[in-house]
């Protein structure tokens, strides 16, 4: 049965087995169209149980099928053996701004050292560069981790070896064949690497290490040793399934157990920063992936937009309630302008485009447009004309 959408389109609807959707309607105790669309995919989706109540424990592989998980275990298990200081540098956006605080979090409740460092996105652009690097080594750092960047820094990661300060890299964007020539470079989606967690955003890839390292720490009695308290992982997964929405990776195998735990972490409104956000959206229920999609993401999103950049990570990191409300009324208000700007951005971009609205691609540009906001409209343009979009801003003063 074909059947026309209000948009225009059309729908194709599958066949179904009502047997089926009543079985499946039953033993989850779910809705019909729910189970309806289980029964249509389940043969994508496979195990329905995992699917539906998806657990940690039995979809966490072992961090050690990920490529330089070893030695970036061990080379971070020196650094902390000697209390060295450790540098992160992380992107702006929310899955860089919950990496680095996932990182610096974890650090900070073993008593160790760090310094962050997010790169403002219209003076410096996105990831590392040798002045950046040469920033947090100056500040002390011995070991350096870049999360959600760094898989294509090459001269930078040059620059630090030089400089005898070991890179590692914690991200999930393609690699090219040649690799940086970082102590370890742990990326799901790197070209030789088979472990199948390709789906994982940088948050993913964070949470999997810091399990690595804190069975490190355990098996070496590191605790024990220096009478410091063993953290318990799962209550940084507040960060890590909210990274993992913002960043709009699959919901599935892993990132659907991070997402359905985190929620329920949030609930506990453990972090100082995401509890603010929660008063601050007026969120009274327990959180639910639309809050975390369009209330609190876009305002840390924000910083990193027309903002200061390191406030999305410094509001997830920070103890310290005053400092924490400020940046958030900030982000808040940041996330305001973001609005006005997208709004009348895409209103003067949009009748722009019907001028071109025949042709198969839609390139436009223009004096001093926010590059901020820019990505955001030329998606919301693509969606209206259904045709690729690129959007550029012109800056003659740079």
């Amino acid at each position: 049965m074909i059947v026309s959408s209000v948009t225009g389109k059309n729908w194709l609807y599958k066949e179904y087995d009502s047997n089926d959707i009543k079985n499946i309607a039953e033993k989850y105790s779910i809705s019909e169209i729910a189970a309806k669309l289980l029964s249509i995919r389940k043969k994508n989706i496979g195990n329905l149980d995992l699917f539906i109540n998806p657990k940690i424990k039995n979809l966490l592989p072992n961090p050690m099928q990920l490529k330089d998980m070893d030695e970036a275990v061990q080379r971070t298990y020196e650094s902390i053996s000697n209390f060295d200081m450790i540098g992160i540098f992380g992107d702006y956006d929310v899955d860089g701004a919950t990496s680095t605080a996932l990182l610096a979090r974890y650090f900070l409740s073993i008593r160790q050292k760090i310094k962050t460092y997010i790169p403002e996105r219209k003076t410096e652009g996105y990831g590392p560069t040798s002045k950046s690097f040469k920033d947090l080594i100056n500040s002390g750092s011995k070991l350096i981790f870049t999360v959600d960047c760094g898989t294509l820094s090459y001269e930078p990661i040059e620059i630090a070896k030089k400089l005898n300060v070991d890179v590692i890299v914690l991200d999930h964007h393609q690699s090219e064949i040649k690799l940086p020539k970082a102590c370890a470079i742990i990326n799901p989606n790197r070209h030789d690497e088979t472990s199948n967690l390709n789906y994982l955003c940088a948050a993913g890839v964070c949470f999997i290490f810091l399990v690595a390292l804190n069975k490190k720490l355990r098996e070496e009695n590191w605790f024990e040793k220096n009478k410091i308290k063993e953290p318990d992982i799962l209550n940084f997964l507040d960060l890590v399934s909210l990274g993992t929405v913002c960043d709009v990776v699959p919901l599935i195998g892993l990132n659907r157990a991070i997402v359905k735990q985190g929620l329920k972490v949030l609930k506990n409104r453990r972090n100082l920063g995401l509890k603010t956000l929660n008063d601050l959206c007026k969120i009274q229920n327990t959180p639910n992936i639309f809050d975390l999609s369009f209330r609190i993401g876009p305002r840390i999103n924000a910083g990193g937009r027309v903002g200061k950049s390191s406030h999305g990570a410094e509001l997830l990191i920070s103890e310290d309630p005053q400092k924490v409300y400020q940046i958030a009324i900030g982000l808040d208000k940041s996330n305001t302008e973001r609005q006005s700007i997208e709004k009348f951005l895409f209103k003067q971009i949009d009748s722009e485009v019907k001028k071109y609205h025949n042709y198969p691609v839609l390139i436009i540009s223009g004096e001093d447009w926010h590059e901020g906001v820019i990505g955001i409209v030329a998606s919301k343009i693509k969606e209206k004309y259904n045709k690729p979009t690129v959007i550029i801003s012109l800056n003659h003063k740079m």
